[in-house]
């Protein structure tokens, strides 16, 4: 005998509204009570960085929200696709205010799981129309990203590299450029008014001077440059490549200490499993009337989610290049001057 219990109510035309919470809130809860579950440590198991929770607890959201309101009635195709939103931005909301998510990874994350949540309504939405077992494919919906955070860190974790590049025209001579690039002090907020990626969440750069060391394996340059940032953050650039008034790079190194717990969301550490600064290079070339400053960073995304992780990246490196760019360009003019009038 076929069990009917998931049959919705006899069709009765509505549209989206959201004065009847209960769907919204029974969504959010089960994402919620999944975001808790995937709190593993990284590249371990339940980590909320695995594609298990990326893809599939959003879709669960939605999917939730439209059982629980098709249970009531009959909804229709533009509730299937819209209401998942909401359930998603209450799951977010609930991440961050218990303090499991932090802002820079709610923030990215957030257009993902909107899209995702969509999916799994619309795909309840159609389970709930053609059959009459919805709450058998719900509990599917359940029990998937729980058996694939225990079997994905065992998969081999793809490796993506990338670079971000931008130039900018400095009405300064070269060596002005390259001394404003080695001797950053006194970095002020509205310096780098251009960077939105600081007003997420991501901590301010306030100075950065290269310094002399002894010649070794790790500083084949003989240089350092020491790189402090707001909320505590400090690390070091092992300079690979010196070239006065003409370039200059250095390789990124992160130590135990480098970001204290909460400067960023925790994680997603630089240098960490899932993405790792590697290299950033300027070089200086001569032009009309000044120099052209040229940035390249390149970085490292290892995730089962490589396209949006490596393409959210490139946007707030993309940003911060550009910004930081903006900056050097404001130093180095002044620098100029100051010295055209000594």
């Amino acid at each position: 005998m076929n069990d009917t219990t998931d049959l919705p109510q006899p069709a009765q035309s509505r549209t989206l509204a959201f004065s009847g919470w209960y769907p919204y809130l029974m969504g959010a809860a089960v994402g919620l009570g999944l975001r808790l579950v995937f709190s593993g440590s990284p590249g371990g198991r339940y980590s909320a960085m695995l594609a298990a929770f990326i893809y599939l607890a959003p879709a669960l959201c939605g999917a939730v929200t439209v059982y629980v309101a098709e249970r009531r009635a009959r909804r229709g195709w533009r509730y299937y696709l819209f209401a998942p939103w909401l359930s998603t931005a209450l799951m977010v909301a609930g991440a961050l205010t218990i303090l499991v998510e932090g802002w820079i990874c709610a923030i990215v994350i957030f257009p993902l799981f909107m899209l995702l949540g969509s999916v799994g309504g619309l795909l309840m939405g159609l389970l709930c129309r053609l059959t009459r077992w919805p709450r058998h494919a719900l509990h599917g919906f359940a029990v998937l990203p729980l058996a694939l955070g225990m079997v994905e860190p065992d998969l081999p974790n793809p490796v993506a590299r990338s670079q971000a590049s931008h130039a900018t025209f400095i009405a300064a001579p070269p060596d002005s450029v390259w001394e404003a690039l080695n001797d950053v002090r006194g970095i002020r907020e509205e310096e780098l008014a251009g960077v939105w990626a600081y007003r997420i969440g991501v901590p301010r750069p306030l100075e950065s001077i290269t310094e002399t060391v002894a010649l070794g394996p790790d500083t084949p340059a003989g240089r350092i440059r020491r790189m402090q940032w707001d909320r505590g953050v400090r690390f070091d650039g092992l300079v690979t490549t010196w070239q006065p008034g003409r370039e200059l790079a250095w390789r990124y190194r992160f130590g135990p200490g480098s970001v204290p717990p909460g400067a960023l969301d925790d994680h997603v550490q630089v240098g960490g499993h899932y993405f790792d600064l590697n290299e950033t290079r300027f070089t200086l070339t001569p032009r009309d009337g000044g120099t052209e400053l040229r940035i390249d960073v390149h970085w490292r995304t290892s995730t089962h989610f490589n396209w949006y992780a490596n393409a959210a990246a490139r946007l707030l490196i993309g940003n911060f290049t550009e910004g930081i760019l903006d900056f050097y360009k404001a130093r180095a003019e002044q620098l100029a001057l100051e010295d055209g009038q000594r």
